[in-house]
């Protein structure tokens, strides 16, 4: 009956998934939005299947642990201290306010302060998943409006962690024992637990992956990164007693500052992409559509401190710390949500009995609600300020005097400098990648070999070890900004792929590719390559110019052969100009 159980529940809560999540993304909104309605549809408070909330609960578990472990890999401290001056007050004051707002908000219902503080928590974290598709959409991520937005969820992110480690012993231990020792012992035990996450785990971690990567087998470095994952978090529970999405998130660190990072983020976690959904369902089965009815005031206050507390006090930071109104409006636009961070929580809240059930439903449809609205609040941004620009007086108070109303938009351009993307570091790669350093021109490299990795570090390239059938790895690499794409790896059944994904994030790129074979070029050329060259068209070229010249042939009969040979040969290739 339990195996029926756990097939019934992972079955009806993925299709359920799969069908909203399709429907939402067509709707342009967040997939977490159709997550969160496929578990308040197999949840219980709707008629027909209802979930085993019991194994719905250990899948979320597996999500919170995988999505921390992806936090960690993206957690890089360098992108933090760029902006460090607006980002680490502006998060920890906004963070302060939205707080104290929703704790308010609770307090004035009846609730402890324990459950009012950790409800506010909840309300003041905005959604890592939201805010990186918004910025991406809307080709802002690499904006100073992206820097600082990312940095900012950076430093809520780490508080928010810090919280989830405190939450479980503070609010679990015995009356006898002050609040001041548990800290005390939990930032013990969490100091102990950085310590040998960073200096065992530094120098082992890396080791393990490089044997596992050498193998050249995608199964077995997928399960060594999962098994890190889990296996750290696991043992960080039990050997040092904090949380195991701290112990997730820390192996995250430890992988994401190796060369693995990127690898491990692109091809290992197809998982984790499953396991979150999950989760979302999860937390959607909690949904209580009668509760949020009978208590419509919270829910309005709430969606008050996200939708219109949160955003005025990250304009207010920004603006005082000196950058424009549209960077302003940009920051606290993308940051008026709350998400995942918000949703874990409210899980572990409730497992600990600090919040009570409408709290929790709240939080929930406050997700859903904001979740829904920020794609389309992010396209207003242009909207507010052409209308701020109409009060002369007020936009001068919003802008430092050394900007004007002219150079108000270079947010939107913070452009970088010419890039080409060369796929492959074999002889071909290396020859290319030669030429274009000497023409000025500084390649990123995509490689799968380790050695070929090396070699290109030790020769000062820029390089990335990962597949580049992935989007992740391709964005990386700087595809959306990059004017060439050049793959000079021999051809898989992946070229294609990697060709199509190209395209679709950058239409302006041009893409030159290698095919083995003439039969490939097609293929080829049909997914967006504008030039291909093919090893077999080349040789023949070669072999004809040979030819000609051992006969003494003219300038001009060689020339008109190969001509001919070339039409043959490429009837429909593009060339280079």
């Amino acid at each position: 009956m339990h195996e029926s159980a756990l097939l019934l529940t992972l079955t009806f809560s993925l299709a359920a998934a799969l069908t909203l999540g399709f429907v939402t993304q067509r709707l342009h909104l967040s997939p977490i939005v159709g997550y969160l309605l496929a578990g308040l549809i197999v949840g219980p408070y709707t008629p027909g299947f209802v979930a085993d909330r019991t194994v719905a609960n250990e899948f979320a578990e597996i999500g919170i642990i995988l999505m921390m472990f992806g936090v960690g890999l993206h957690f890089h401290l360098k992108d933090l201290l760029t902006v460090w001056s607006v980002a680490i007050p502006g998060a920890l004051a906004q963070s302060a306010v939205a707080t104290l707002l929703g704790a308010l908000a609770g307090h004035q219902l009846g609730w402890t302060w324990g459950a009012s503080l950790v409800f506010g928590l909840a309300l003041s974290v905005a959604s890592t998943v939201m805010l990186t598709r918004v910025l991406v959409d809307n080709r802002a991520l690499q904006t100073l409006t992206g820097r600082i937005a990312v940095g900012w969820l950076v430093v809520e992110d780490i508080f928010t962690v810090v919280v989830l480690v405190l939450l479980t012993p503070i609010f679990s231990a015995s009356t006898e024992v002050s609040i001041p020792a548990i800290v005390a012992a939990t930032v013990g035990k969490l100091a102990l637990l950085v310590a040998f996450a960073f200096i065992v785990g530094g120098r082992v971690i890396p080791r393990l992956l490089t044997g596992v990567a050498a193998t050249q087998s995608r199964e077995l470095f997928t399960l060594a990164v999962l098994m890190l994952a889990l296996g750290i978090a696991v043992g960080s529970s039990m050997v040092f007693g904090v949380s195991m999405a701290l112990g997730a998130f820390l192996a995250g660190m430890v992988v994401g500052q190796s060369e693995f990072s990127f690898r491990a983020a692109s091809e290992a976690l197809p998982m984790r992409d499953a396991f979150s959904v999950l989760f979302f369902v999860s937390v959607g089965m909690l949904l209580d559509p009668g509760a949020l009815m009978a208590s419509p005031f919270l829910l309005l206050m709430s969606l008050g401190v996200v939708l219109v507390g949160k955003p005025l006090a990250a304009f207010a930071i920004v603006v005082l710390t000196g950058y424009g109104s549209r960077v302003a409006l940009g920051v606290s636009v993308a940051l008026s949500q709350i998400g995942e961070f918000s949703l874990i929580l409210a899980t572990v809240g409730q497992q600990l009995n600090i919040l009570p059930d409408s709290a929790a439903n709240t939080i929930i449809a406050t997700a859903i609600v904001s979740l829904t609205l920020n794609p389309i609040q992010y396209k207003t941004i242009n909207w507010m300020e052409a209308n701020l620009a109409k009060w002369p007086g007020l936009w001068r108070s919003f802008n430092p005097k050394s900007q004007s109303a002219g150079n108000a938009q270079a947010d939107l351009g913070d452009s970088e400098a010419f890039r080409a993307v060369v796929v492959g570091y074999g002889p071909i790669g290396q020859t290319v990648s030669r030429l274009l350093r000497d023409g000025g021109i500084g390649p990123v490299i995509i490689e799968t070999n380790l050695d070929n990795v090396h070699r290109a570090r030790r020769e000062g390239q820029k390089v990335i070890y990962g597949d580049a059938a992935h989007a992740d790895i391709l964005e990386a690499a700087g595809i959306v900004s990059a004017v060439a794409l050049i793959l000079s790896a021999s051809t898989t059944e992946h070229t294609g792929e990697i060709i199509r994904i190209a395209k679709k994030t950058n239409p302006a790129l041009r893409i030159i590719a290698r095919a083995n074979y003439l039969r490939e070029a097609d293929a080829m050329r049909n997914a967006g390559a504008e030039a291909v060259f093919a090893g077999e068209g080349e040789v023949a070229l070669a072999m004809t110019e040979h030819i000609l010249g051992f006969l003494g042939a003219t300038p001009e009969q060689m020339d008109r052969e190969r001509q001919r040979v070339r039409h043959e040969v490429f009837p429909k290739t593009a060339r280079l100009e």
